[in-house]
């Protein structure tokens, strides 16, 4: 099946029913898209710039949409109405999230503030001032009741999201900060940037509890496993490191690319590790040992995207070649490749019952697949 958009696709998001696809687009609009039959259900127009970033909320009402256009949109998911238009940012906004209960979004943007918007009614709750360059990252805690935010100003903040004050800032970090997330129980925050490390932190009290140096180049990917005891960490030192949350030890140094890691995941089970690179190659490694349990190669140019499967039985992987492959997590053979992409392959993910996989491409259009048979 080909979804044809017939604009640059720059953000895809898959409802947790997985009943609906909805992409964000060069062309300004957002479109809701039904995953079985890939029929375009709406067309969301009213973003005056590009979109950049679109997401759904956990119950699959609403979907909210970041622009260049410097807005946010508020959107029914069922009947395709504009909700609400979130103005307040002065510059471009790079992400925005639901918070796990749907009832609030915050948004990051270039003009280095983040906000806290009520989702329902569209009121700014709070504008969350503090850094001095652009928000590149926004997460918000599991229970809600924080948001963590990472910046060009090299700085990381932490955020009551009740009274919108800046509970702490965590310097340290000498470049960019490229990725932040919570611990999966709130407790600490990890961090990576330019400078090439890894940081993780007290959520609490802002103690920088842990550097962990290892890494030669910027390191752009980081993940606290889903029991949170491991992290791990990819970087364009061609390497990804795996190392103890509890101690910082550094447990392993997985080297099998032969170029810039791209992105970093676990499985759901913290047993294994997910890694892709612009080696062209996606590696698979074993979580507890040092173990490279496979190197899914085929790909002919640069992977930009991999995800495990819900069960973890599956890996799906997208590349520069134009293809979407699906792995075999276990033995790592090829189960399928997926050829209809005219250009580059930039976004993959699995719909949560794991029977279809969603691709997005520089060829403007969205593919949906049956994993079963690859059609």
């Amino acid at each position: 099946m080909t979804i044809e958009v017939g604009s640059d696709v720059l953000s895809i998001a898959l409802s947790n029913n997985g009943m609906q696809i909805v992409s964000g687009s060069r062309d300004k609009s957002v479109r809701v898209w039904d995953a079985s039959s890939g029929v375009e259900l709406k067309i969301l127009n009213g973003h005056t710039n590009w979109v950049t970033s679109v997401a759904i909320s956990n119950n699959s009402a609403q979907i909210v949409s970041g622009s260049h256009d410097k807005s946010i949109r508020v959107w029914d998911a069922s009947t395709g109405a504009q909700l609400k238009v979130l103005n307040g940012h002065s510059d471009w906004v790079n992400s925005v999230v639901f918070s796990n209960d749907g009832t609030q979004i915050v948004s990051g943007a270039q003009d280095k503030s983040a906000r806290i918007w009520d989702a329902s009614t569209g009121v700014e709750l709070k504008v969350l001032n503090g850094h001095t360059k652009s928000v590149t990252s926004v997460a918000f805690s599991n229970n809600g009741a924080q948001i963590v935010s990472g910046s060009g100003d090299q700085s990381i903040r932490v955020w009551d999201v009740f009274s919108g004050i800046e509970l702490r800032i965590l310097n340290g970090h000498t470049k960019s900060v490229t990725s932040v997330a919570f611990s999966y129980n709130g407790a600490q925050i990890v961090s990576g940037s330019g400078d090439q490390s890894v940081r993780v932190w007290d959520a609490s009290s802002g103690a920088e509890l842990k550097i962990f140096n290892g890494h030669t180049d910027w390191v752009t990917s980081v993940a606290f496993s889903h029991n949170d005891a491991q992290i791990v960490s990819g970087s364009w030192d061609k390497s990804v490191y795996v190392w103890d949350a509890s101690t910082g030890a550094k447990q392993k140094v997985l080297k099998g690319h032969s170029n810039q890691v791209n992105s970093v995941v676990f499985s759901s089970n913290s047993a294994q590790i997910v890694s892709s690179s612009r080696d062209k190659s996606i590696q698979v490694w074993d979580a507890f040992s040092n173990t490279d349990l496979k190197a899914l190669n085929g790909h002919t140019d640069w992977v930009s995207s991999v995800a495990f499967s819900n069960d973890g039985a599956q890996i799906v992987s997208g590349s520069g070649d134009k293809s979407v492959w699906i792995w075999d997590a276990s033995t790592g053979v090829e189960l399928k490749v997926l050829s209809r992409h005219t250009k580059s392959v930039t976004s993959v993910a699995f719909s949560n019952n794991g029977t279809q996989i969603v691709s997005g491409s520089g060829d403007k259009s969205i593919q949906v697949w049956d994993v079963i048979s690859g059609v």
